[in-house]
């Protein structure tokens, strides 16, 4: 019996850090992943690769705990997430504050293998990612808190590889939150009935009937500001096809979200993970491309 509960908490575990939809933490890693081959100007190393991989999905799954933990009270009203275990009292608030915390300690043991740069940016990280869940109180954007929490990932990378963060990090920063405000806007449409209820506030509420033609200009941004930025590297034709297939998935992006169906919404926020995946396809080909051309 101590294993069928040992076992059956585990899967509480798995849940309350959403192992199984780990578009979350992919929509985080590819610009994390993108700076780190900019900065490295190409393969980063495997360390440093292992570290950035790891510690993405650890501060991700750390991130869930605290936002559930926060959320509580307001998620037993959404239909989306009712059935959370912080929500239903499966997992309680300390326990999970506790794995959070673990998860956390884990992702920082990891900077600690890399320079005291990227050790020092990792501090504000986390307590920007701590301070996300409780700025929906207050801030009629929050999805612009979160996308601070998401970038930091960029400005780290930088910091491990160069020891500093030169002005193409913060470009890419400032880019990469327009993509965040982009795709954490179509997951707040999802929930926006149940938020206007409950008085949560989101993107989604603010931008109003908006919401469609600013989620396509921050995309737009997004590929814009990256494209400009990256312009001085000479990736090469290669980028600019990824930017172009990214491009044609911003216009399914509108097919999806354009009639505000909760399950187009839905399905548009779980497929984001493609476009940052096709840029960084672009950015790391590029590379993979001049170093095979050079021999």
């Amino acid at each position: 019996m101590p294993s069928v509960s040992l076992r059956s908490r585990f899967a509480l575990y798995l849940d309350l850090i959403r192992w199984d939809r780990p578009a979350g933490w992919l929509v985080c890693l590819w610009p994390t992943l993108s700076a780190l081959w900019i900065a490295a100007d190409g393969f980063p190393g495997w360390h440093l690769l292992a570290v950035f991989v790891l510690g993405t999905i650890l501060m991700r799954s750390a991130g869930c705990c605290v936002n559930d933990v926060a959320d509580r009270d307001f998620d037993r009203h959404v239909k989306r997430t009712a059935q959370r275990p912080v929500t239903t009292g499966a997992v309680g608030v300390k326990e999970a504050l506790a794995l959070g915390a673990v998860l956390a300690l884990l992702a920082f043991g990891l900077v600690l293998t890399t320079n005291a740069a990227a050790i020092a940016w990792s501090v504000p990280a986390l307590l920007v990612a701590i301070a996300y869940p409780f700025s929906k109180r207050v801030i009629s954007m929050p999805q612009a808190v979160l996308g601070i929490a998401f970038n930091f990932g960029i400005v780290i990378a930088f910091a491990a590889v160069q020891g500093a963060v030169p002005a193409v990090a913060w470009w890419m920063w400032l880019g990469n939150l327009f993509w965040v405000l982009a795709y954490d806007t179509e997951y707040a449409m999802v929930d926006r009935d149940d938020d206007l209820r409950i008085g949560i506030k989101t993107s989604a509420i603010t931008l109003g009937r908006l919401d469609v033609a600013a989620i396509v200009a921050f995309y737009l941004l997004f590929l814009s500001i990256w494209a400009v930025a990256l312009d001085r590297y000479a990736l090469g034709a290669m980028l600019y096809i990824a930017i172009a297939g990214a491009l044609v998935q911003v216009l399914w992006h509108w097919r999806l979200i354009r009639h505000r169906t909760r399950e187009g919404c839905f399905k548009a926020f779980r497929v984001n993970h493609w476009l940052g995946a096709t840029v960084f396809a672009g950015i790391a080909g590029s590379y993979l491309l001049r170093q095979l051309a050079a021999h």
